[in-house]
């Protein structure tokens, strides 16, 4: 067993997914997801050792749901009591102004995160009932809370500031606060380890349903993509990503829409799965395949989209020289790497497309010798970026 562990959760508003890791080697000794809480039908999988353990049963609720990880660990290992946990981990996507790295969780810390609900509508109330859960039924071990959106929290003004009027911006706490922080802190992190260099200019691109760009110079970020909310940027499984706000008005108007179905279009049915049908790239892969012009056009969104980033965010810069891809579709999709890459032939960035095709969890420089950008692929692991920040506070 390993010398102390931390045991992390991110808890969604019917889910919560766990791990728990080893920070000092970072094995993943455990994981698992506890699935459709409050439905009629719920599930939990939990992996151990290279065992699958799969049990379906409703979850009433994220108590219901926690306690019965709890019991798995207890009965199909490895057993808490004996795995030396330090600390538990808590993935919490809005931190505002207020959390510019991990925080040790009080009573004060909660009930900053649940001021900030109105900044994260979607996310925070659920990370709070993960927190909530966790510290009874874990009690002896302190907790932590990793915010995705700290490693933004310094942006230059420029970047972080929408062209609002500043008294209502101000107010009302509106500026760039961008997402999936923890994972390019980690990403952009080890590219700079990888490459020997802590003077680079890089952008990161994390492609998963959830999609999002950042802009690091010398380790610090400068510009990413997602905003207020994680809605703004790239286009996703079920978010729009960029669209003129005056759609919003538009369709209140015209559409006669109320707020929360338009909250819940742009959300949830837009996107990829907006225009094709299908949120998973692999799916809009096999409909383009049968040559659905949907899925064509659609792709090509996609694609002209993470192409305006990467050559607005070279021009932030002023320069490139790392481009990584990361998260389930950055790793995995080959063909969205390809065309990208590809339409920056201009500026002088080449890959192997034989290193491309090749499927693998490592990470891998994709360019060619001659490229004037390194092109990687780099897995991703946010928990483990959470597992080594909270032990910072430990």
């Amino acid at each position: 067993m390993a010398e102390r562990t931390v045991l992390v959760i991110n808890s969604g508003s019917s889910s919560i997914k766990y791990q728990l890791v080893d920070p000092d080697s970072g094995d993943s000794l455990a994981s698992g997801i506890v699935e459709r809480i409050g439905d009629t039908t719920g599930s939990i999988t939990h992996k151990v050792d290279g065992r699958k353990i799969e049990i379906d049963e409703p979850v009433p609720d994220h108590g219901f749901g926690l306690a019965e990880v709890l019991r798995l660990f207890d009965e199909e290992g490895p057993r808490l009591e004996d795995a030396n946990i330090v600390a538990v981990g808590h993935r919490v996507v809005q931190g505002g102004r207020y959390f510019s790295g991990p925080a040790l969780i009080t009573d004060e810390v909660v009930e900053r995160i649940e001021q900030l609900v109105p900044l994260g509508p979607l996310h925070n109330p659920a990370h709070l009932k993960g927190i909530e859960v966790g510290r009874k039924l874990l009690a002896d071990v302190p907790h932590v809370a990793v915010f995705d959106t700290a490693f933004f929290q310094d942006l230059p003004e420029e970047a972080a500031r929408y062209a609002l009027n500043r008294e209502v911006a101000d107010k009302y706490s509106i500026r760039r606060y961008g997402a999936h922080g923890t994972s390019h802190q980690f990403v952009s992190a080890a590219v700079a380890e990888k490459l020997g260099r802590d003077d680079l200019k890089q952008i990161v691109l994390h492609l998963g349903n959830g999609a999002s760009a950042s802009a690091v110079v010398n380790g610090h970020a400068v510009d990413t993509s997602m905003g207020l909310t994680p809605l703004e940027g790239l286009v996703m499984g079920g978010r729009t990503g960029d669209i003129d706000p005056a759609a919003v008005f538009h369709l209140v108007r015209v559409g006669k829409m109320t707020i929360d179905e338009i909250d819940h279009l742009f959300n949830r049915e837009s996107g990829m799965k907006g225009m094709t049908g299908e949120s998973d790239m692999r799916e809009v892969r096999r409909l383009i395949n049968e040559g659905d012009q949907n899925a064509i056009d659609s792709f090509n969104v996609y694609i002209h989209r993470l192409v305006k980033y990467v050559g607005a965010y070279t021009a932030v810069m002023g320069g490139l020289d790392a481009l990584t891809f990361t998260a389930g579709v950055g790793e995995n999709d080959s063909d969205v790497r390809a065309a990208l890459c590809e339409r920056l032939a201009f500026m002088g960035v080449k890959i192997d497309l034989e290193k491309n095709a090749i499927r693998s969890s490592e990470s891998r420089i994709i360019s060619t010798p001659d490229s004037s950008v390194t092109v990687m692929v780099y897995p991703t692991n946010e928990e483990l970026a959470i597992a080594r920040q909270a032990m910072t506070l430990i």
